[in-house]
């Protein structure tokens, strides 16, 4: 694991600045002369660092063979278009955003260590070059990104544009797991990993937020939550729909299981082990269908009463062709921040 350090948060802050890297670095993005918000402009935080403040990786390095990665270090990883990359925790907790290309799809990959969660967002355009940053604001305690073509704010939780030229918008997901290094270079041996070789000077060896991700009680820029059911900084797997969202907790998983559950009227799989967990929404032609977990070193990560073999992503392994599975939109997130997106979300029970 990588050493945590007791630092306070104005340290944090200054030392996410870096006045050579980015020209905006430092500068706020204003809250004023915009009418139309999504959400309340009274409820968002200033971070303190500045738009651009944390930086983007904006030309990200990969490499196949990390010395530094531990295997039970967390990772973010895509398989898309036949590439496997991972992300690691410990570089996103420095920089939260990497703009960067899987398969032939410029994609933002965003991690929010406030709050635990990580998506993949097509970017804001069709142009590559139109990259995503940090604004140095906070919604629920929740990283607010900003498109660099139009300078809109984007909600990294609640999945939507929330001020500016393009508001209201809902970015295109690519599905993505958080695991550990040891499962995810199991499943995907080939996966290239992103380098501590960013062009910024951080130590990563160095998590930024003191003891914040083991203090129950522990928050910034963000008033204390009310729902109790769960621990706060727990972390949990939750599925969301609109806006509604459905959690599962990974100890339901100990050992691999795959769950048909309902939720929203609609039929979900749920399936992994209490190191990954990956969700599918279910369609008339998976109807009659049964699924079993089976993690293989193939690549393989369950299977259906048909016999077909699917990877964590649900592409077919091998077997007969199976229908389709579709990712459900979902997240691994501290339990406090679905509760504050998504009020009063379901917690499943075996």
């Amino acid at each position: 694991m990588k050493k945590v350090s007791l630092l306070i948060l104005i340290f944090t802050i200054v030392y996410s600045c870096d006045k050579a890297s980015i020209s905006n670095q430092g500068e706020g993005i204003s809250l004023e002369g915009q009418e139309e918000w999504l959400i309340s402009r009274r409820e968002i935080k200033d971070g303190g660092s500045g738009k651009d403040g944390i930086p983007s990786i904006d030309n990200p390095i990969f490499i196949s063979d990390p010395v530094g990665l531990e295997d039970d270090d967390l990772v973010v990883g895509i398989y898309f278009e036949g590439e496997a990359k991972a992300y690691p925790h410990y570089i996103l907790d420095w920089h939260e955003v990497v703009n960067d290309v899987v398969g032939n799809d410029p994609i933002a990959l965003s991690y929010c260590p406030l709050t635990g969660t990580a998506f993949a967002w097509g970017r804001a355009s069709e142009n590559p070059e139109d990259t995503f940053g940090v604004s140095g604001l906070l919604y629920n305690s929740n990283l607010l990104m900003y498109d660099r073509k139009t300078e809109s704010l984007w909600s990294q939780l609640k999945l939507q544009c929330v001020n500016g030229d393009l508001v209201g918008e809902r970015p295109t997901l690519f599905n993505v797991v958080e695991t550990d290094w040891k499962t995810w270079k199991k499943l995907y041996p080939e996966t290239l990993v992103l380098s501590e070789d960013t062009g910024f000077s951080r130590n990563y060896e160095v998590y930024p937020y003191g003891d914040y991700k083991t203090n129950d009680n522990y928050f910034l820029f963000l008033p204390a939550p009310h729902d109790r059911r769960l621990l706060n900084k727990k972390r949990v797997y939750a599925i969301i729909d609109e806006d509604k969202s459905k959690v599962y907790q990974f100890e339901d998983f100990i050992g691999g299981n795959a769950i048909i559950d309902t939720f929203n009227n609609k039929k979900y799989l749920i399936v992994g082990d209490e190191h990954i967990l990956n969700s599918f929404e279910l369609s008339q032609d998976n109807v009659g269908l049964t699924f079993e977990y089976e993690l293989s070193g193939s690549g393989g990560f369950f299977k259906d009463s048909l016999g077909t073999v699917r990877s964590a992503f649900g592409d077919v392994i091998s077997g007969n062709l199976g229908a389709y599975l579709a990712p459900a939109n979902s997240v691994v997130s501290y339990w406090f921040a679905i509760g504050a997106f998504y009020p009063e979300p379901e917690i499943y029970q075996p």
